[in-house]
């Protein structure tokens, strides 16, 4: 990603698909790696959901790594207030909060500043290292996210679906992809049929499983609640990290 670039606004009147626009739709790891353009990170289970009520809470900006260390370094150093993530599901050792839509949604992070590192999102967003430019999307801010890339004009847009751990394709990933390529051509989707499908994947059964705690009911409900936030998220560099930064009207 070019060095200090980034979106600024959201214009809520400019719906209109650019002529010349090439969308792509690519999927994992490989993917945020050869993604060129202005490229879209999706992760919708949980780390981008989780960003975007972060931000709906008033954070300042979310320091996005690949690592769990990263995270607390930046912590140590002072640069993050809290850290936020996963690795495999749950929150790791020495961070403040999990990957969890409904933890943060409780949390105070009013004008705080977060390290967040996953398996999946994060780790997409420091892959796409040939982007001109990177935003961080989900169901709840997929239509924010179409808004700001539109404003932003560019010729190529890149969609990456980062599925489970950025390894294996998800449901809810290749769905919030498809929808966000549908709007950017300038159609509009079933938003009740996406919801539907993404319940039906495999993903979607972890939450509830009193095996497994850590995938609270709650997070799969606030994931699903498409375009409820009006926030899209911008990456850039910031001082040589990559910082997420709330993008609004």
């Amino acid at each position: 990603m070019s060095k200090d670039s980034g979106p600024t606004g959201i214009r809520s009147n400019y719906t209109k698909r650019r002529p010349s626009l090439n969308i792509r739709i690519d999927s994992l790891i490989p993917g945020a790696k050869a993604a060129t353009g202005t490229v879209i990170i999706v992760d919708v289970f949980r780390a981008f959901t989780t960003a975007s009520i972060a931000f709906s809470r008033g954070a300042e900006k979310i320091f996005m790594v690949a690592e769990v260390e990263e995270a607390l370094e930046l912590r140590r150093k002072g640069l993050a207030r809290i850290c936020m993530g996963e690795v495999d599901g749950k929150k790791p050792p020495g961070f403040d909060h999990g990957n969890s839509p409904y933890e943060i949604s409780r949390a105070g992070v009013q004008g705080l500043v977060i390290a967040q590192s996953t398996r999946a999102g994060t780790t997409g967003v420091a892959a796409a290292t040939k982007a001109d430019c990177v935003f961080a999307a989900s169901l709840v801010n997929a239509r924010a996210t179409v808004l700001a890339v539109l404003k932003a004009k560019p010729d190529v847009v890149t969609i990456v679906a980062m599925g489970a751990s950025g390894l294996v394709r998800s449901d809810e990933d290749e769905q919030c992809a498809m929808l966000l390529k549908n709007r950017l051509e300038g159609r509009t989707p079933d938003i009740e049929a996406v919801r539907r499908l993404v319940l039906a994947g495999a993903e979607s059964q972890k939450y509830g499983d009193p095996a497994r705690p850590h995938f609270h009911p709650k997070d799969r409900e606030l994931a699903l609640k498409i375009d409820s936030l009006d926030i899209a998220i911008g990456v850039r560099r910031d001082n040589g990290l990559l910082a997420a930064y709330p993008v609004t009207d």
